[in-house]
Protein backbone atom coordinates (compact mmCIF):
# COMPACT_ATOMS: atom_id res chain seq x y z
CA UNK A 1 0.00 0.00 0.00
CA UNK A 2 1.20 3.48 -0.90
CA UNK A 3 -0.63 5.42 1.75
CA UNK A 4 -2.58 4.71 4.23
CA UNK A 5 -4.47 7.29 6.22
CA UNK A 6 -5.33 6.71 9.85
CA UNK A 7 -7.80 8.64 12.12
CA UNK A 8 -6.44 12.00 10.86
CA UNK A 9 -7.53 15.10 12.78
CA UNK A 10 -5.81 18.74 11.70
CA UNK A 11 -7.26 22.11 11.35
CA UNK A 12 -6.46 26.06 11.84
CA UNK A 13 -5.46 27.87 14.52
CA UNK A 14 -7.59 25.58 16.81
CA UNK A 15 -10.66 24.95 14.78
CA UNK A 16 -10.62 21.21 13.47
CA UNK A 17 -11.85 20.47 9.88
CA UNK A 18 -10.34 17.64 9.35
CA UNK A 19 -11.70 14.69 11.89
CA UNK A 20 -11.05 11.38 12.09
CA UNK A 21 -10.23 10.56 8.75
CA UNK A 22 -9.45 7.21 7.20
CA UNK A 23 -8.16 6.52 3.84
CA UNK A 24 -5.90 4.22 1.76
CA UNK A 25 -4.58 4.61 -1.85
CA UNK A 26 -2.62 0.92 -3.05
CA UNK A 27 0.55 1.49 -5.56
CA UNK A 28 -0.39 2.64 -8.76
CA UNK A 29 -4.13 3.26 -8.08
CA UNK A 30 -6.02 6.88 -8.94
CA UNK A 31 -7.99 7.91 -6.61
CA UNK A 32 -10.05 10.98 -6.42
CA UNK A 33 -11.82 12.71 -3.40
CA UNK A 34 -14.82 14.79 -4.10
CA UNK A 35 -16.68 17.25 -2.13
CA UNK A 36 -18.53 20.63 -2.30
CA UNK A 37 -16.51 23.71 -1.11
CA UNK A 38 -15.56 24.01 2.43
CA UNK A 39 -15.17 20.30 3.49
CA UNK A 40 -12.25 19.71 4.02
CA UNK A 41 -10.58 18.16 0.78
CA UNK A 42 -7.54 20.51 0.63
CA UNK A 43 -7.06 20.44 4.09
CA UNK A 44 -6.53 16.81 4.15
CA UNK A 45 -3.75 17.05 1.09
CA UNK A 46 -2.35 19.50 2.88
CA UNK A 47 -2.11 17.46 5.66
CA UNK A 48 -1.10 14.15 3.97
CA UNK A 49 2.18 16.15 2.43
CA UNK A 50 3.26 17.86 5.95
CA UNK A 51 2.34 21.30 5.01
CA UNK A 52 -0.63 21.28 7.57
CA UNK A 53 0.96 19.31 11.42
CA UNK A 54 -1.66 16.61 11.58
CA UNK A 55 -3.24 16.98 15.53
CA UNK A 56 -3.93 13.56 16.07
CA UNK A 57 -3.63 9.90 13.94
CA UNK A 58 -1.14 8.73 11.64
CA UNK A 59 -0.20 9.26 7.76
CA UNK A 60 1.88 5.98 6.63
CA UNK A 61 3.70 6.28 3.18
CA UNK A 62 5.09 2.60 1.84
CA UNK A 63 4.73 1.42 5.26
CA UNK A 64 6.67 3.94 7.16
CA UNK A 65 5.30 6.72 9.44
CA UNK A 66 5.53 9.77 7.76
CA UNK A 67 2.99 12.14 10.51
CA UNK A 68 6.14 13.81 11.58
CA UNK A 69 8.18 14.44 9.03
CA UNK A 70 8.12 17.59 7.41
CA UNK A 71 6.95 18.26 3.59
CA UNK A 72 10.59 18.85 2.23
CA UNK A 73 11.45 15.04 3.58
CA UNK A 74 8.18 13.71 2.80
CA UNK A 75 8.83 15.51 -1.00
CA UNK A 76 12.40 13.68 -0.77
CA UNK A 77 10.54 10.42 0.35
CA UNK A 78 8.96 10.52 -2.81
CA UNK A 79 5.51 12.49 -2.62
CA UNK A 80 4.46 15.42 -5.36
CA UNK A 81 2.16 18.02 -4.74
CA UNK A 82 0.25 19.72 -7.36
CA UNK A 83 -1.63 22.79 -4.84
CA UNK A 84 -4.81 24.09 -5.80
CA UNK A 85 -3.97 27.62 -7.97
CA UNK A 86 -1.23 26.04 -9.06
CA UNK A 87 1.59 28.09 -7.35
CA UNK A 88 3.47 28.73 -9.47
CA UNK A 89 6.64 31.41 -9.50
CA UNK A 90 5.51 33.90 -12.05
CA UNK A 91 8.66 35.72 -12.15
CA UNK A 92 10.93 32.30 -12.93
CA UNK A 93 10.88 30.69 -16.30
CA UNK A 94 9.36 27.97 -16.90
CA UNK A 95 12.50 25.93 -16.80
CA UNK A 96 13.48 27.29 -13.54
CA UNK A 97 10.21 25.99 -12.16
CA UNK A 98 10.67 22.91 -13.23
CA UNK A 99 14.28 22.59 -11.63
CA UNK A 100 12.29 23.62 -8.19
CA UNK A 101 11.12 19.89 -8.81
CA UNK A 102 14.37 17.71 -8.47
CA UNK A 103 14.14 17.41 -5.30
CA UNK A 104 10.62 15.64 -4.89
CA UNK A 105 12.11 11.52 -4.71
CA UNK A 106 15.58 11.81 -3.18
CA UNK A 107 17.57 10.82 -5.91
CA UNK A 108 19.29 12.33 -9.11
CA UNK A 109 16.95 10.75 -11.47
CA UNK A 110 14.87 12.82 -13.29
CA UNK A 111 11.81 12.72 -15.96
CA UNK A 112 12.51 16.31 -18.04
CA UNK A 113 12.24 13.77 -21.52
CA UNK A 114 8.58 12.75 -20.26
CA UNK A 115 7.23 15.75 -18.69
CA UNK A 116 7.80 17.52 -22.03
CA UNK A 117 6.47 14.31 -23.78
CA UNK A 118 3.24 15.24 -21.94
CA UNK A 119 3.35 18.68 -22.14
CA UNK A 120 5.02 19.87 -24.78
CA UNK A 121 3.93 23.16 -24.48
CA UNK A 122 6.29 23.63 -21.71
CA UNK A 123 9.82 23.12 -23.60
CA UNK A 124 8.63 24.82 -26.52
CA UNK A 125 8.02 27.97 -23.77
CA UNK A 126 10.74 26.82 -21.30
CA UNK A 127 12.62 30.51 -21.29
CA UNK A 128 8.93 32.28 -20.83
CA UNK A 129 7.92 33.62 -17.57
CA UNK A 130 5.16 31.05 -15.90
CA UNK A 131 3.27 34.27 -14.60
CA UNK A 132 2.40 35.45 -18.40
CA UNK A 133 0.99 32.00 -19.23
CA UNK A 134 -2.49 30.75 -19.71
CA UNK A 135 -4.26 28.90 -16.75
CA UNK A 136 -4.17 25.76 -18.12
CA UNK A 137 -0.51 25.96 -19.00
CA UNK A 138 -0.03 26.96 -15.42
CA UNK A 139 -1.63 24.33 -14.43
CA UNK A 140 0.63 21.73 -17.00
CA UNK A 141 3.79 23.46 -15.50
CA UNK A 142 2.06 22.56 -12.00
CA UNK A 143 2.38 19.01 -12.45
CA UNK A 144 5.30 18.43 -15.00
CA UNK A 145 7.13 20.35 -11.55
CA UNK A 146 5.78 18.10 -9.40
CA UNK A 147 6.69 14.81 -11.85
CA UNK A 148 9.99 16.06 -12.68
CA UNK A 149 11.53 14.10 -9.80
CA UNK A 150 9.86 10.72 -10.58
CA UNK A 151 7.25 11.04 -7.37
CA UNK A 152 6.00 7.44 -6.25
CA UNK A 153 2.54 9.33 -5.36
CA UNK A 154 1.33 12.36 -6.97
CA UNK A 155 -1.35 14.62 -5.02
CA UNK A 156 -2.97 16.82 -7.19
CA UNK A 157 -5.26 19.53 -5.94
CA UNK A 158 -8.64 20.44 -7.82
CA UNK A 159 -6.54 19.94 -11.88
CA UNK A 160 -9.79 21.41 -13.52
CA UNK A 161 -9.92 24.55 -11.29
CA UNK A 162 -9.75 27.51 -14.16
CA UNK A 163 -9.17 25.81 -16.72
CA UNK A 164 -10.65 25.91 -19.97
CA UNK A 165 -12.77 22.54 -20.95
CA UNK A 166 -10.43 21.75 -23.82
CA UNK A 167 -7.73 21.76 -21.68
CA UNK A 168 -8.69 19.59 -18.95
CA UNK A 169 -9.77 16.99 -20.81
CA UNK A 170 -6.46 16.97 -21.79
CA UNK A 171 -4.73 17.31 -18.45
CA UNK A 172 -6.65 14.61 -16.92
CA UNK A 173 -5.66 12.12 -20.41
CA UNK A 174 -2.16 13.10 -18.81
CA UNK A 175 -2.71 12.15 -15.92
CA UNK A 176 -3.82 8.90 -16.82
CA UNK A 177 -1.16 8.70 -18.95
CA UNK A 178 1.36 9.04 -16.14
CA UNK A 179 0.07 6.49 -13.86
CA UNK A 180 -0.53 4.34 -16.69
CA UNK A 181 2.86 4.30 -17.95
CA UNK A 182 5.12 5.74 -15.05
CA UNK A 183 3.26 3.87 -12.47
CA UNK A 184 3.14 6.85 -10.38
CA UNK A 185 0.27 6.73 -8.00
CA UNK A 186 -2.18 9.70 -7.82
CA UNK A 187 -4.43 10.80 -4.83
CA UNK A 188 -6.60 14.11 -6.41
CA UNK A 189 -9.39 16.53 -5.28
CA UNK A 190 -11.57 17.53 -7.51
CA UNK A 191 -14.99 18.88 -7.95
CA UNK A 192 -15.71 18.21 -11.86
CA UNK A 193 -18.09 15.03 -11.98
CA UNK A 194 -16.32 14.56 -15.91
CA UNK A 195 -13.07 14.41 -14.16
CA UNK A 196 -13.96 12.29 -11.64
CA UNK A 197 -15.34 9.91 -13.85
CA UNK A 198 -12.97 9.47 -16.55
CA UNK A 199 -9.82 9.88 -14.03
CA UNK A 200 -10.44 7.57 -10.65
CA UNK A 201 -10.61 4.02 -10.06
CA UNK A 202 -12.31 4.69 -6.88
CA UNK A 203 -13.46 7.86 -5.22
CA UNK A 204 -13.87 8.77 -1.05
CA UNK A 205 -16.48 11.28 -0.75
CA UNK A 206 -16.35 14.54 2.17
CA UNK A 207 -18.31 16.28 4.09
CA UNK A 208 -17.72 18.28 7.28
CA UNK A 209 -14.17 17.47 7.57
CA UNK A 210 -15.01 12.96 7.30
CA UNK A 211 -15.15 11.13 4.80
CA UNK A 212 -19.00 9.68 4.38
CA UNK A 213 -18.73 7.75 1.69
CA UNK A 214 -16.68 5.49 -1.00
CA UNK A 215 -17.64 4.88 -4.46
CA UNK A 216 -16.06 2.19 -6.53
CA UNK A 217 -15.83 2.47 -10.29
CA UNK A 218 -19.04 0.80 -11.55
CA UNK A 219 -20.72 3.53 -8.62
CA UNK A 220 -18.56 6.11 -10.48
CA UNK A 221 -20.71 5.48 -13.68
CA UNK A 222 -23.91 6.96 -11.51
CA UNK A 223 -23.78 10.44 -12.54
CA UNK A 224 -26.58 11.21 -10.35
CA UNK A 225 -25.28 9.47 -7.18
CA UNK A 226 -22.11 11.63 -8.04
CA UNK A 227 -23.97 15.14 -7.95
CA UNK A 228 -25.48 14.11 -4.37
CA UNK A 229 -21.97 14.67 -3.13
CA UNK A 230 -21.83 17.97 -5.11
CA UNK A 231 -25.09 19.49 -4.23
CA UNK A 232 -24.52 22.33 -2.05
Amino acid sequence: MTLDVSGLTAGYDGTPILRDVDCTVDEAEIVGIMGTNGVGKSTLLKTIMGLLEAESGTVEFRGEDVTSRSADERARAGIGYVPQGRDVFPGLTVEQNLLMGEGIGGDEATLYDRVYEYFPILEERADQDAGTMSGGQQQMLAIGRALVGDPDLLLVDEPSEGVQPSIVQSITEDLGRINEELGTTILFVEQNLSVVQNLAERCYAMDKGQIVDELDESELDDRDHLAEHLAV
